[in-house]
């Protein structure tokens, strides 16, 4: 692209996330030498033959460090902060990761005179939320700003792509359990005689899931874009889903016939209690309070059509990546 001719130095921090690795081979595909800023160097070494040799080179950072993090960004052009997390373990706190993390890249970046900063929230981040995820995302959007006041902020919805965490695992579920869950579904009953139950209210927490693809592109075109500086971006797809729409979307692709069940958030809470003990917990209670508010981009808000991206429905790309999940595999009749 050639409006990314400015930046011919650009240091992507989580680069080998499941969002990095689109980013970073676009960047690479523009002719920029991507410096990939990673807990794990060795394990980002995937990412090296998206470019040139050389053109893309992992290096060690950790947040916690002010050296390192000077070090990533010295002499680079743009810097791409995509680093989070879906749950605290160890010394991995939100507060630690969103918020004091992301104010050491910015002050880091502006203290190096890099000339653009593009930083990665989530949609429904704010301050007054029950979720600490989301509190702790809002507050990095305010450190963000107050070190490095022109950055641009990507807030992206439930992204969803062949290496995603969502559509992914509850594929694997219909493959081993007779049932889905349908996650904030309250059954209610209805005011005729005699009464009648619907199961299912308003189908649970709704979602408005964006491809990755779409979200990589942002980046890039926000980066293109000089236009961008000090914008907020909220990233959705064409649709809004209830996640019992998601759950029958599962079953339609792995062409698996499974039980739904209703589960009402007071009940996830309770199995979350548990589950969150895990080491690599599939749910947490902080995942549970963050269901209770739907996640869709506000109206009149500046989303993927701003950056002049057409966004792709779920039902375009899931069948690419679900398939390996039917009865006889992806290549069954």
């Amino acid at each position: 692209m050639e409006a990314l001719s400015r930046y011919r130095r650009v240091t992507v921090f989580g680069g080998s996330g499941f969002i990095g690795r689109y980013i970073v081979k676009r960047l690479a595909n523009a002719g920029c030498v991507v410096r990939v800023a990673v807990r794990d160097p060795e394990g980002a070494a995937f990412l090296k033959p998206m470019g040139n040799v050389g053109q893309v080179v992992p290096v060690f950072a950790d947040l916690n460090d002010e050296r390192l993090i000077a070090a990533a960004v010295h002499g680079s052009d743009a810097v791409i902060n995509l680093v989070g997390i879906l749950y605290e373990r160890g010394a991995q706190r939100f507060d630690s990761v969103h918020v004091e993390g992301a104010h050491r890249i910015a002050a880091a970046a502006k203290e190096a005179g890099v000339a653009r900063l593009i930083h990665m929230s989530a949609l429904g981040a704010g301050r007054d939320s029950i979720s600490h995820y989301a509190r702790s995302k809002a507050a990095g959007e305010e450190a963000v700003r107050a070190a490095y006041p022109e950055a641009t902020i990507m807030r992206p919805s439930v992204v969803f792509g062949p290496e995603d965490d969502f559509f992914n695992r509850f594929a694997v579920l219909a493959r081993l359990l007779p049932a889905l869950p349908v996650l904030g579904a309250e059954p209610r009953c209805s005011g005729c005689v005699p009464p009648k139950i619907d199961l299912w209210g308003r189908g649970g927490t709704h979602m408005q899931p964006v491809y990755v693809g779409d979200v990589a592109d942002a980046f890039i075109h926000a980066l293109a874009d000089p236009g961008t500086k000090g914008r907020t971006y909220e990233l959705g797809g064409p649709r809004v889903y209830s996640f019992k729409q998601l759950m029958e979307l599962v079953l339609t692709e792995t062409r698996r016939k499974r039980m739904l069940v209703p589960v009402p958030l007071w009940v996830a809470a309770i199995k979350a209690a548990f589950l969150g003990l895990l080491p690599k917990p599939p749910l947490t209670l902080d995942q549970v309070w963050l269901l209770r508010q739907d996640n869709v981009v506000p109206p009149n808000a500046s989303g993927l059509v701003e950056l002049g991206i057409e966004a792709t429905a779920a039902e375009a790309i899931l069948p690419l990546y679900l398939d390996r999940y039917r009865v006889k595999g992806r290549f069954a009749a």
